[in-house]
């Protein structure tokens, strides 16, 4: 080849590089199925969490990444058609929370990676093999729902001294929701309280349960899943009106207009899984990473709906809130 046309050449391939460069790149945007077990409007402060992390770490939205957003709304019967979809589109990992949902993207796929944001207790409902070795495609974040249980009964009975009868509100079709319930309800009778617990699985039976309640319970323990979080004012509302005070797993039921809250923080939960999401797609395999347990709970007091049920807040339990909604 002569060397004027090795130039000619060159400088032809060098200005359809970048186009073509930018074309590949487009078409090779990582992409993150993000399965909402909610709404959007209802996950927002996670969701937002989440985003904020991966733009810290060079991820950013739109441009160097690109996330498929979809919602059940609070219908556990959508997450397996969700995961689904998200396996036929291809994406590169899926993210999401809540035993169902996660145990729905599972089922769909054994070869895309799953991270989950918040599972109830992952080896118990058979997620991962181990904590410290998960196996398999999934790893994520745990919430260690069951090993708080006492330590919430604790706090309730702070704010209801004289408590003696105890609802507790889990979906009995959620695995996670299932086992919290036994361990609550466990601890809650060696504490010599009585124990309500009414079926609950779908938003239908919300008003019926509060109605089943009347005359029943003195306080209601609400275990956390995407049906409590998507009708998460509601069920507030409908406690307040039956005299309730009730003690949640998230800060946003608080936030709502439920009574009191211990346990992880979620945005920190889904700024962890940012985290989970940029290692395996720097190459990770999801298998050898560990389960990630929380180390600090936080406990947020409404003094609003206090007032509203006529309770008064130990000064000193106030002192130890990380939070006091007024």
């Amino acid at each position: 080849m002569r060397r004027r046309d090795f130039i000619t050449l060159l400088g032809g391939a060098a200005a359809s590089w970048p186009l073509t460069a930018r074309a590949q790149q487009a078409g090779k945007l990582p992409t993150i199925g993000f399965l909402g077990q909610s709404t959007r409007s209802a996950a927002s402060e996670w969701v937002a969490a989440f985003v904020q992390r991966l733009r810290e770490l060079g991820r950013i939205e739109g441009r160097t990444i690109t996330i498929e957003y979809r919602w059940a709304e609070g219908r556990s019967e959508r997450f397996a058609e969700i995961a689904a979809e998200l396996v036929r589109r291809k994406v590169d990992v899926i993210v999401t929370s809540a035993t169902e949902a996660i145990v729905a993207a599972k089922q769909a796929t054994s070869v895309i990676p799953i991270v989950f944001a918040a599972a109830g207790d992952p080896v118990g409902t058979g997620l991962v093999a181990s904590l410290a070795r998960p196996g398999g495609n999934v790893t994520g974040l745990s919430i260690q729902q069951t090993d708080v249980a006492a330590k919430r009964l604790e706090l309730l009975r702070e704010v209801v001294p004289g408590l003696q009868r105890l609802a507790i509100w889990a979906n009995a079709g959620s695995p996670s929701n299932v086992v919290e319930m036994a361990e609550v309800a466990a601890t809650a009778r060696t504490l010599g309280l009585e124990v309500a617990t009414p079926e609950i699985r779908r938003a239908e039976d919300i008003a019926f349960v509060f109605e089943a309640l009347k005359g029943r319970a003195e306080a209601l323990y609400v275990c956390a899943d995407p049906l409590a979080t998507t009708n998460r004012t509601r069920i507030n509302i409908l406690a307040v009106g039956a005299r309730l005070p009730t003690m949640h797993g998230t800060r946003d039921m608080v936030e709502a207009g439920g009574l009191m809250s211990y346990g992880p923080n979620f945005p920190n939960q889904f700024r962890r899984a940012a985290d989970y999401v940029d290692r395996i797609l720097r190459g990770a395999k999801p298998a050898e990473i560990p389960v990630e347990q929380p180390t600090k709970f936080d406990l947020v007091i409404n003094l609003t709906t206090a007032k509203a049920l006529g309770l008064d807040v130990p000064p000193a339990l106030l002192a130890r809130a990380d939070e006091v909604i007024e």
